[in-house]
């Protein structure tokens, strides 16, 4: 299951304008991925958005900040959703 997100600033990279991301539920081998590749946290969040939407650095690198925010706050949200709820 993949959650689209579109751009309202779509960019072109190698030639083929991105209108939207899509991205996965992330799982427990994309965060050691994200975590070994990557020296700062900021990096290791670009790299996780770059292996869960299967785009290069060089898409989630050109996103406006606008847009950028809205990926993150998918990101962000797969988390929220697999916290256990109280009793």
């Amino acid at each position: 299951m993949r959650t689209a997100i579109k751009l309202d600033y779509p960019v072109t990279v190698d030639g083929e304008q991105i209108t939207e991301i899509n991205l996965r539920r992330p799982k427990a081998r994309d965060y050691l991925t994200a975590s070994r590749s990557a020296p700062t946290s900021a990096e290791q969040e670009v790299r996780m958005i770059c292996n869960l939407a299967e785009v290069s650095d060089k898409v989630v690198e050109e996103l406006d900040w606008a847009d950028y925010l809205k990926v993150q706050a998918v990101l962000q949200n797969f988390s929220k959703a697999g916290e256990p709820q109280g009793k």
